[in-house]
């Protein structure tokens, strides 16, 4: 069995597809082989070269490295002249085969605890018989007198390899929990945690990706950058703060959200300390940091008028070391117009420092319609990389703008109609369902239009919220929020309820938020009839496609 049938190789002068090759034509038929399989091990990803899953024997990886290769002064060695450069093969090998035990471990696979050996390859190097380093024996080698002598001679390595130096407690019984993990399409697993996790390690290539282009856009010091929900705003607003930082100017990364805050400050506080930006956080914080004195929840002119003006009062008093040469926005439509005229005082050169400003206009759940002060034309996303076809066609279908989905087709977008009073209730049922079939609590996340849910007002309550968005990033539980408080987040798992909205001139903007915060499985419930009256008729004919799963709530709850 292949993973893919055909694979894509890389310009390494044919040495992976040699491996692949003689591996090929020789395993058994009930071997699994994988080819360039990337796995994301925490915020670091890893590449596979090649996986052997073995039914009997166990599991393979090997680390491919091509040309010319040597071992010196216990450093690894590729290529020759000008173009020579350190490697790490052993380490990439090994740590290749530890993420990819605990992602099987992760998912319950039979095969996470199977014998299992990390091994490279060097199919254009001879290595001596009898050479051998304390970190990588003889045996675990495959060089090029290997592949000259045939694929029966690779094989018998590669099998020797396990079965003599492989960790583990069994051999592998089946390849059937790879294939879910690793490829749900292939046995027709469309749906489950397994082919959640698939295609989220998809969509989170397609995103890194999607950052080469900031290379192309450094020339400018302002840029507006707009786009769909799940088109990978958030990542190019880190990334390009952490590129900012890194050129060395003091960098501010700024949203309106709690919840976003503090994701942005979990995830760049574990970033080399000349790569952080000097302040991230929510905008209101900043001249809190600086002085102001604090409001009250209920006092929206402090919130709206005097803490920005404030802010530009005291961004004027500041010493130039506490200003920043870049402000990086994300979210930027939540902030309104005397917010941005006190964004540009925070700038060490109000005139000509650097502002970034991501953004989606489908998302101004906020009654507020301020401008970034940017003239050039903005940088316009069109692709979702986030949500399955089925999600990111749902929400697409609310905005005037064409978005492209390239997502992996998913289960179907589910739907239990019931009255706004009662959808809370229900959503509490589906998710009970869901940790039923094995969705982990962590990647779940049920979201409110209306009031909110009392789990949600309890912990806020309980622990603050701080407390409460800790929990969150801490992705141990289901998270109880609101679709206000939840823009620019996600989970692999959304349920949706739509007890009713706030403001019916922005309910399309919050159905719209709320639709497009999952990434693989999205449950609406609540009254079928206010979501398409709101939603208008593209949601009513993407509704069409739903599964209707209303019976088998009502009959659990």
């Amino acid at each position: 069995m292949l993973l893919p049938s055909e694979p894509t190789f890389p310009d390494d002068g044919g040495a992976e597809r040699a491996i692949w090759e003689a591996l090929r034509t020789h395993l058994p038929a009930d071997v699994l082989l994988v080819a360039g399989q990337r796995i994301q091990d925490g915020e670091t990803e890893r590449e596979l070269d090649i996986v052997v899953a073995w039914p009997g024997v166990g599991v393979a990886v090997l680390e491919v490295k091509g040309g010319m290769v040597a071992r010196e002064d216990g450093a690894w060695w590729q290529g020759s002249g000008d173009a020579r450069h350190r490697i790490d093969p052993v380490g990439q090998a090994q740590r290749g085969r530890h993420a990819l035990q605990d992602l099987l471990g992760e998912r319950r696979v039979e095969g996470a605890h199977a014998r299992a050996a990390h091994l490279v390859a060097f199919p254009h190097t001879y290595v001596p018989a009898t050479w051998d380093a304390l970190d990588l024996p003889r045996a675990l080698v495959v060089d090029r007198a290997d592949v000259e002598d045939g694929p029966a001679v690779v094989v018998a390595r590669v099998q020797h390899a396990i079965l003599e130096h492989g960790q583990g407690r069994s051999p592998l019984a089946s390849v059937d929990g790879f294939l879910r993990v690793l490829d749900p399409v292939l046995t027709g697993e469309a749906d489950g945690p397994e082919a959640t996790t698939a295609h989220e390690l998809r969509s989170d290539q397609l995103t890194k990706d999607q950052a080469a282009m900031l290379d192309k856009l450094r020339a400018f010091p302002r840029l507006r950058v707009v786009g769909g929900a799940g088109t990978g705003k958030t990542f190019l607003a880190l990334d390009q703060a952490r590129r900012r930082a890194r050129e060395g100017d003091r960098v501010a990364l700024l949203c309106y959200s709690r919840g976003l805050a503090a994701y942005l400050r979990e995830f760049t506080s574990s970033w080399p300390a000349r790569e952080r930006p000097a302040y991230v956080g929510l905008f209101h914080d900043l001249p809190l940091r600086w002085g102001a004195e604090p409001g009250t929840d209920d006092d929206g002119d402090y919130w709206e008028r005097r803490l920005p003006l404030r802010l530009a009062e005291l961004a004027d008093a500041q010493p130039e070391a506490e200003r920043f040469d870049t402000i990086i926005v994300d979210e930027g439509q939540d902030f309104g117009e005397l917010w941005w005229s006190a964004v540009l005082r925070c700038l060490r050169d109000p005139d000509h420092g650097r502002l970034y400003v991501f953004m989606d206009d489908n998302q101004r759940i906020f009654p507020r319609d301020g401008a970034a002060p940017i003239d050039l034309p903005p940088v316009e996303l069109d692709e979702n990389l986030r949500s399955t076809k089925q999600i990111a066609q749902l929400f697409g279908s609310l905005s005037g703008a064409v978005l492209r989905a390239r997502g992996a087709d998913g289960p179907p977008v589910r739907i239990v109609d019931v009255p706004a009073e009662d959808a809370v209730g229900h959503a509490d049922t589906v998710v009970d369902q869901l940790l039923e079939v094995g969705y982990a609590p962590g990647r779940i996340a049920l979201l409110t239009t209306g009031r909110r849910h009392p789990v949600q007002v309890e912990r806020v309550a309980s622990v603050g919220y701080p407390g409460y968005w800790g929990e969150f990033l801490a992705g141990e539980d289901v998270l109880y929020g609101h679709v206000l408080g939840f823009k620019g987040l996600e989970r692999s798992v959304v349920v949706l309820a739509v007890n009713g909205v706030r403001d019916a001139e922005r309910a399309r903007e919050m159905l719209y938020a709320g639709l497009s915060r999952a990434r693989s499985l999205l449950v609406v419930v609540g009254p079928r009839s206010l979501v398409v009256e709101h939603g208008g008729e593209g949601v009513a004919r993407r509704l069409d496609a739903a599964q209707d799963i209303t019976d088998a709530v009502l009959a659990d709850g």
